[in-house]
Formats: structure tokens, C-alpha cells, sequence
């Protein structure tokens, strides 16, 4: 049989890089034909896969998972392969996948964490893959619960065409009621007619008994006897789902596009669209997409806080689309403090009477004080955690000897001095700085 085979070789050790990004590439036209080959192997030799059940993790761009069972092709070697299903290659985009190995003896091992593509094809554009989950596992349980729900479908049915009234059976007062009124019926009937007082304690009990057959069995039945404000509660709920069932904030797909994000909160790293461009930190996103759209946009809030750092951007879809990112301004921004800046070891020192420090403040860097020894022209002397949007050149007053020096603050937050020029170049003994750099 043809196949389009993904060779992937895994060394089962603690040093292996957490998520290998391969180059395999499927097309969602390979059905039965997309096949991943593994070969394990662990200090330099096959990886014995006797007594083991493998399982193979899928989580697709749209949220879809599958846990799927691999085929042991040689036991010895370590050889082990997985056919992608018909429903699984139709879900394209990047897959985040991972081997796990379970032993007989309830061990079980993380083998390797790795990523491949499925490409959409040409006669697949019209195609919306539905977001789906399938554990091989799950299958015998799904067949027993379908089996259950059957059984207790035919035996509410019966129950139905037995008790006629049934639906007008709501509360434990209720059933107590028919209890009651059944009695005094009984009662009734046999001071009428019994022509003993043991006859008519006789059907007098006879009443009793078949009235509280046909009441017991829904009087115990709390789950099926509900209030007409009840039902009319749960008709009226809401089935669009924030977070999983766990109720915590689902970590999106490394690249995703946070654009595309529908209402509900979220976090994830090297995302698309990010405030800060090429950013692959971890951000919280929280997006509010509302029901209003005009000029084929729709008109939606997203707040992104940047996890290590804390600093928080708003962004809004407007008329005219994506308005831009504005950044919120903290309490850490309005009361800033002056700090030594830290400079690159080797290069140059801090002036004892007046050290090169540092303040934040309303989103500009301000620098003041000086620095002794020259350093080379084009040399790093510093690096901040706080980058300009764009490379700024100032200047700062050399010492010893009158001229200028020349500095840039780079987008990555280095802090470069370009060169000097005074009167003098050799008698400058240090360079004094007094600026303020916008960050914006």
C-alpha cells in the first residue's frame, strides 16, 4: 500500500529538548496515506517495546484532540508507525502531538513532544472541519452509555402509557394529595356498599395499596418531577462555553492569531498580533467580541497583559478595523525612582561622584550621571528591559577635554556608545548624561 511517510527518530532520555518542530507536512487530499514512523532509542540502542501499549496525543489548530493507539511494527527494534484517520487529516494547520509509552506493569514514559503541519488542498476550500474529540478507550464506554439510554428511554416510555397523568405529578405534596383523596374514595366505596365491617376494611385496604402503587414510583422519581419555572430556567440558559470544564483559562497554540479570537479569556505564548511585535513572551488575553458589525468588521475589545512584566494594552476594533494598541499606564510608571544602571562588565565604570543611573516615568527613560573610561566606539555599555519603539540617538558632555559624545538606545535595549568628539579625544577622562527617551 502507498504511503506519505514522516520519519521521526526519538533518543528516550531527561536531556531531550521539550517539543521538536519537524517539517513534515501532510495535505488533507492523504487519507490513509499520511503515516508518522517512529524509531526509539535510548542510550544509543533500540528501545525495547515489549509489554508496552503505545498512545499517540493530537491536538489540532481548531481544538480538536485524539488519543490514538500506534502500531508496534518491531517490538525488538523499537519501530512503532500511526496512520492518520480520514476525520483527523481533515483538520489543518499545525498539530501539537506527543508519544507516551504505558508498560504492564503501570509505568508509563513521555517519549517526545513534537509538532507537524497539514496543509489545506486546493479541493478542500470550502471544507469547516467540526471541532472533535475521540479517545480509542472511550469507544466500549460510549456503546455501554448508548445501550443504557436506551434501555431508560423504553422504560419512560412504558412508564408514560401506564400512568396516563403522569406529567401532572410534580412535587412530593402533590403525590401525598392522590394518596389522600385514593383513601377517601376507598373509604367512601366501602361504608357505601361492603356489607361487613370486615368486608369493607378488605377493600377498604385493597383501595389503598393499588392507589399507592400507582404513586410510589413517581413520588421517589425527584429527578423527573420539576416545576414549569424550572424547565422554563433551563431553556432559557446560555450553551456558549468560556473555559473548559475545569473552569481554568485555556493556553492557546503557540502562533496563534489573536485577531481571530472569539469572546472568552486565554493564554499563550509566541502569538500573532501581539502588542509588542516579534514578543514571544506569555500573554493573558481576555477578548470582548460583541453581536454589532460595520463595514464587515465586527466591533470587539481585547486587553493582553504581558506575564513576566505585568504591563497591560487595550486594542478595540473600530469601523475603520483594529484601532492599534494603547498601553496602560501604572502605578510603577507615575512614582518612579531613580536605580544604578548596570553596565556591561569590561566596558566602562561608574563616575563615584555622580554614577549613571536611571528612572521610569509616564513611559520615557530618563537617564542622568556619568561614566569613566572610554570605551570603544560601537560598544554595548548597558542593556535595559525597557525598549524605545524605534533606535534613539543622543548625545552626552564629555570631561577633561570640551566636545560631545554620541549614544544610541537600540530596540532590543541596548545602550551603545558610538563615539566622542572634543577638542581633545585623548584627555577626556569621562562622559557626563542628562536625556530623556521616549518609549512609545
Amino acid at each position: 500500500m502507498i504511503r506519505k511517510n514522516g520519519p521521526l527518530a526519538f533518543n528516550v532520555d531527561a536531556y531531550t529538548s521539550s517539543s521538536v518542530s519537524t517539517s513534515i507536512n501532510f495535505w488533507t487530499q492523504d487519507r490513509q496515506t499520511a503515516r508518522l514512523i517512529f524509531k526509539l532509542t535510548k542510550d544509543g540502542l533500540p528501545l525495547p517495546l515489549a509489554a508496552v501499549t503505545g498512545k499517540l496525543v493530537l491536538v489540532m489548530s481548531d481544538g480538536s484532540r485524539f488519543i490514538r493507539d500506534v502500531t508496534i511494527v518491531d517490538r525488538v527494534n523499537g519501530h512503532a508507525e500511526y496512520v492518520l484517520s480520514d476525520q483527523e487529516v481533515k483538520h489543518f494547520g499545525l498539530v501539537q502531538a506527543e508519544l507516551n509509552l504505558y508498560y504492564t506493569n503501570d509505568q508509563s514514559m513521555s517519549v517526545h513532544q513534537f509538532s507537524f503541519n497539514i496543509s489545506k488542498s486546493l479541493i478542500d476550500q470550502d471544507i469547516v472541519p467540526i471541532t472533535e474529540f475521540y479517545v480509542d478507550e472511550f469507544e466500549a464506554l460510549r456503546e455501554k452509555i448508548n445501550a443504557l439510554y436506551d434501555e431508560s428511554i423504553k422504560t419512560i416510555a412504558d412508564l408514560r402509557d401506564k400512568f396516563e397523568d403522569l406529567e401532572k405529578i410534580e412535587t412530593k405534596k402533590g403525590a401525598q394529595d392522590k394518596v389522600e383523596a385514593a383513601l377517601t374514595k376507598a373509604k367512601k366505596y366501602t361504608d357505601e356498599h361492603a356489607e361487613t365491617p370486615a368486608g369493607a376494611e378488605g377493600k377498604a385496604a385493597a383501595a389503598l395499596e393499588a392507589a399507592k402503587e400507582y404513586v410510589d414510583p413517581h413520588f421517589k422519581n425527584e429527578k423527573i418531577h420539576v416545576t414549569e419555572s424550572e424547565k422554563s430556567n433551563w431553556n432559557k440558559s446560555q450553551l456558549y462555553r468560556l473555559t473548559p470544564n475545569d473552569g481554568k483559562v485555556a493556553r492557546i497554540p503557540n502562533g496563534t492569531d489573536i485577531f481571530t479570537l472569539p469572546t472568552g479569556p486565554y493564554m499563550g505564548a509566541q502569538l500573532l498580533n501581539a502588542p509588542v511585535e516579534n514578543d514571544t513572551s506569555f500573554y493573558y488575553v481576555n477578548v470582548l467580541e460583541t453581536a454589532y458589525e460595520q463595514n464587515e468588521v465586527v466591533y470587539k475589545c481585547i486587553i493582553a497583559t504581558r506575564s513576566f512584566d505585568n504591563i497591560t494594552w487595550i486594542g478595540t476594533f473600530h469601523a475603520q478595523g483594529f484601532k492599534g494598541w494603547e498601553r496602560v499606564l501604572s502605578e510603577k510608571d507615575l512614582n518612579s525612582t531613580w536605580n544604578q544602571v548596570t553596565l556591561v562588565t569590561g566596558t566602562t565604570k561608574h563616575f563615584a561622584g555622580n554614577p549613571l543611573k536611571f528612572s521610569i516615568r509616564l513611559n520615557s527613560l530618563h537617564l542622568r550621571g556619568s561614566f569613566e573610561g572610554i570605551p570603544a566606539n560601537d560598544t554595548v555599555i548597558a542593556r535595559f528591559a525597557q525598549k524605545p519603539s524605534g533606535t534613539t540617538a543622543f548625545g552626552g558632555t564629555t570631561v577633561g577635554s570640551y566636545g560631545a559624545a554620541r549614544l544610541t538606545l537600540g530596540v532590543d535595549g541596548s545602550l551603545k556608545f558610538d563615539g566622542l568628539n572634543a577638542n581633545d579625544n585623548s584627555k577626556v577622562s569621562r562622559v557626563e548624561i542628562n536625556e530623556k527617551i521616549p518609549l512609545w
